[in-house]
């Protein structure tokens, strides 16, 4: 991996949670994958989440969650973080995905929080305990409860901390009070898990993004991250306004990975914007409210 700055951790500062890419008939393009990876590096990612929620994970073998790890980590793996994907909510798979992606050489691992299960807080703690005993590999949480419906508490995740594989968290449920007492009392590294939010977020002290609305405008985010690292408020400011339409179009008109692989197929990155159900392609009005959005951000495609 490439040295970083002094202001960016081992698992870098802009994180894409990137997108699955597929052929035509549905079977994963790895060199497609290999391509976007390469262009996302190229544009100032220094780590990449591969197969997590935007990825489409739940719906991908484990052998096509591995083929991505392999096919990513051979593309861009000496230049950017490589963070896995291998959370479910079947303790027992999760382990046995992390290992695999562990003998594969990827940086870290992102571990959602069990979802549907409902566990209680112990049941939590556990889940990912046992996950960070079974690899030698750094682990990054992933609060979401909009999609796993339980939060990791304040207390179970200072308990976590002490786990010497658990070192970062992306938070997605943009409860900064608990995050705040969670940075003062452990030295877990936070990363926005909201787009819309990242300066909010390192404001209060996280060390960066892990994004879906940054496979479109990958560029501007670094400068956003750089500027907020340089102490350039006003800079940070200005790129945030100017964000806030493209976030909207990729984060809030359809699920996150179909507008992104929309967005990516007008922009010529990718060929397709293929999904596998339940996901579904967007209809003519969410394109048209997309393309609205992106229209303001002065971003037009034919």
């Amino acid at each position: 991996m490439s040295d970083f700055s002094a202001h960016t951790p081992a698992l870098g500062s802009l994180l894409t949670a990137m997108v699955t890419p597929f052929t035509k008939d549905g079977a994963v393009d790895y060199e497609q994958a290999k391509a976007l990876a390469t262009k996302l590096v190229d544009d100032g990612c220094d780590g990449l989440v591969v197969t997590g929620t935007t990825g489409e994970t739940s719906t991908l073998t484990d052998a096509e969650n591995l083929g991505m790890f392999r096919a990513v980590k051979e593309a861009v793996g000496d230049r950017a973080a490589i963070i896995a994907g291998t959370g479910t909510n079947d303790t027992a798979h999760s382990v046995h995905l992390s290992q695999e992606a562990a003998a594969l050489g990827v940086d870290g691992l992102l571990l959602v929080t069990p979802y549907y299960n409902k566990p209680s807080q112990a049941g939590i703690r556990a889940h990912f305990e046992a996950v960070a005993n079974a690899v030698d590999v750094p682990v990054m949480l992933y609060d979401i409860p909009g999609r796993s419906s339980i939060a990791i508490e304040p207390d179970t995740m200072i308990r976590l901390a002490q786990h010497h594989n658990i070192v970062a968290v992306k938070d997605a449920k943009a409860d900064f009070v608990a995050a705040a007492r969670v940075m003062a009392e452990t030295d877990l590294a936070f990363y926005s898990g909201d787009d819309g939010l990242t300066l909010p977020w390192m404001a209060l002290g996280a060390v960066g993004l892990v994004g879906v609305t940054t496979h479109v405008a990958t560029r501007r985010f670094r400068e956003l991250i750089d500027a907020v690292n340089a102490n350039d408020l006003g800079t940070a400011r200005k790129i945030n306004a100017e964000l806030l339409p493209v976030v909207r179009a990729t984060m809030t008109r359809v699920q996150g990975a179909v507008a992104a692989k929309q967005i990516l197929k007008w922009q010529g990155v990718l060929p397709n914007s293929i999904v596998r159900l339940p996901l579904v392609e967007p209809d003519e009005a969410e394109i048209e409210t997309i393309r609205g959005d992106l229209a303001e951000a002065g971003l037009v495609f034919s």
